[in-house]
């Protein structure tokens, strides 16, 4: 099923997420749905707080930008309770990001290159990896969500100025999208 994605402004983005039971109900329904609605959305990562829920479930599938970024061709899963360590180990890359909860806009935004992940899958397995490159980016990008953060917080401030007039009109539901939404408006 698609669901709707909630928008920039609507209070669940700002809420942190919480970790969920191995008998979480219907939670291999919730992770088909989440893919689905991803999928619909022309995205590569979608968080459940993005779909008006505040616990740690991440389904992300990278696999789409493998021509352009190598390190993103087995990048699909789903992350349960994630846990995510920053390696710095050089300085932070900037590049343009954008998020299907802030339709239509896209920032640079500054991130190291190297995480290393712990996550449960659907069936609370363990899995532990570290990630590089544009799949590290996306990792981030989605586990932010879980902390409560949209990319936009981590742009300059005169950034963030320059788009305040466009994140209110996303905020009020004034955008246009391909896909379901729900905003603080409807």
């Amino acid at each position: 099923m698609i669901l709707p994605i909630y928008l920039y402004g609507h209070p669940v983005l700002r809420q942190e997420a919480e970790d969920i039971e191995k008998d979480y109900p219907g939670l291999d329904k919730l992770v088909d749905d989440m893919f689905e609605t991803m999928y619909h959305s022309d995205g590569v990562g979608l968080a459940a707080p993005q779909i008006g829920l505040p616990i740690s479930v991440i389904v992300i599938d990278g696999t789409v930008l493998a021509d352009k970024f190598p390190e993103c061709a087995d990048l699909k899963f789903e992350l349960i309770n994630p846990d995510l360590e920053i390696i710095e180990d050089g300085d932070p890359v900037t590049r343009e990001e954008g998020c299907l909860s802030l339709p239509g806009i896209s920032e640079p935004v500054k991130r190291h290159e190297h995480v290393r992940l712990n996550w449960l899958d659907r069936d609370f397995n363990e899995h532990e990896q570290e990630f590089s490159g544009f799949a590290a980016r996306i990792i981030q990008h989605e586990f932010d969500h879980l902390l409560g953060t949209v990319y936009t917080d981590r742009v300059s401030p005169i950034r963030k100025q320059l788009i305040r007039t466009k994140l209110n009109n996303i905020a009020k539901g004034k955008v246009k999208c391909d896909y379901r939404t729900k905003s603080l408006s409807k």
